[in-house]
Parts: C-alpha cells; structure tokens; sequence
C-alpha cells in the first residue's frame, strides 16, 4: 500500500510476525502500489488475486445489491456508491441483472450514481467526454491529486472502466451518472450522517452520500424513487474510542522507481 495511507490499515490485536507489510515510499498513490504488487505477481510463488476481473471478487461485492433488493422486495430505482476502481458498481450491476433474470423482484435496472472526490476525478472527466477510454492523466499531477482528495482510497489511476463490461458499459446499459464531490461537501455529508443515523462514516461513503444530495437538489432523484445508499465502511471513530488499536510498520518501502530485481531481491530476503 501508500506510505502515506498506512494509517488506513489498524487492528484490534498486534498480529503474527509472519504479516509482512510493504509500501510505495511517501508521495506515492494506490496505483503505484498496485504496480508493485502486479510485480510481485509475476515472482514464482506468488499469484494475483484479480480484482475487476474476479468473478469470485464482483460476487462478494454484489451481495451488498441482493441485502438491499430482498430486504426491500425489489430492486432499487438508483444505487449511489463512491468508486475508486468502480468494481462495487460494476458487481451490483450483475447483480440487479441476476434478479432481473431471476422475475421475483421485478424488472427494474437500477440506473447507478457513482462519485469521485475532486480534485481526483478520471473517470468523471472521461465520463463527462463521453469517452470510453480514460483521458490523459499526468502520473505526477495524479499522484498530486490524490494527495488532496480526503477519500484516498477513491484514487486508482487505472480503473476498470474502458475493458467490455467494466464501469463505462455498467453505466451506459443503467443510464448512469457520474458525479464529482469536493472535500467540503464530503465532510459536510459525514457530519450529517453522523448526526442523523448516529455513527460515523469513512470519508469515501461520505462522498456517496453527497453525491445523493446532489442528486436530490438536482431533481435527478425524486421524493418517491427507492435509493440503495452504499455505505462502504464506517463505525471507526467508535472503534478507535471502545479499543487499543494496533497498527503495522512496513518491512520495507520502495522508491516508485523500484525494479523487478529489486523486488525480487527484498522479499526473498523476508521469507
């Protein structure tokens, strides 16, 4: 992961020594990590997990759609989620076409709402091109970007959402949207819903939630729609308030301009 995003991973117990935890040094983003572990990947013994193109992964993502539909009795007119890569949307749009399929629950296709955190918005910018492939994005003005945004999870510079069934399709065959939330109004969400629903959010689902407000004060959504909000993650200020929170240090940080041999060299080196 980012150095600079460390403090993203905690737990509740120090974990086993044989956790090993290895970072893109600071100034770095989440596709420079994801660069290093696709590197990792092509070492012997190692083997990429797949991310978008897991089935597996967009199935365990998707149940978010079926909780919501079965709990509702039918599938939803919107669902709003903040993406970084986009996979969640793309998994709860197989999802809504599996009950479509299914006929228990109706035949609407939810349109899906997603959101970027300004100023880190590619696939905004590409979206409002009407573009499916992702425009020219500077590596350095991207990692500046992302430095700013305060849902750093939302920065994945190589989304899957150009390739045939990804994020662009998803949205095209829901007559989706996407939106762009700066830092203030994503604050400005999280303090609402804490103060409405009693906990706290992470700042990428307060990105969603300002993205619905928009939504609403656009007239995209109206009083009698029937909206599935995911809210991808919260409760930790609680969290952090009711235990001993325990974080790791890195093994080892790379330089973004690590090489394979490098790599090679550090992990072997840990095992």
């Amino acid at each position: 992961m980012p150095q600079d995003n460390i403090k993203a991973l905690w737990f509740d117990k120090p974990l086993n020594d044989c956790v090993k935890l290895i970072t893109t040094e600071s100034g770095s983003d989440y596709f420079d990590a994801i660069n290093l572990s696709n590197v990792v990947c092509e070492l012997d013994g190692y083997l990429a997990e797949g991310g978008a193109k897991n089935i597996a992964r967009r199935d365990g993502m998707g149940t978010t759609m079926m909780s919501a539909t079965t709990f509702i009795g039918r599938t939803p007119d919107f669902y709003f989620q903040a993406v970084g890569s986009g996979t969640g949307a793309i998994a709860a749009w197989e999802s809504n076409l599996r009950f479509i399929e299914d006929g228990r629950f109706g035949a609407n296709k939810a349109r899906l709402i997603v959101s970027q955190n300004k100023p880190f918005v590619p696939m905004y910018e590409a979206w409002r091109a009407d573009s499916r492939a992702m425009l020219p994005y500077d590596a350095e003005q991207a990692r500046k970007d992302a430095a700013e945004i305060c849902a750093p999870v939302l920065s994945n510079r190589k989304p899957p959402y150009s390739l045939a069934g990804g994020l662009y399709d998803a949205l095209k065959d829901t007559n989706g949207d996407i939106l762009a939330v700066s830092n203030d109004e994503a604050n400005a969400a999280k303090a609402l819903f804490e103060e409405t629903e009693g906990i706290d959010i992470y700042h990428a689902a307060a990105v969603a939630t300002a993205s619905l407000q928009q939504a609403v004060e656009k007239g995209m959504v109206k009083a009698d729609d029937v909206v599935m909000l995911n809210i991808t993650g919260g409760g930790e200020k609680r969290f952090h308030a009711e235990h001993e929170i325990h974080y790791l240090k890195p093994d080892h940080i790379f330089k973004i301009d690590f090489t394979k041999e490098e790599v090679e060299r550090v992990l072997a080196e840990m095992r």
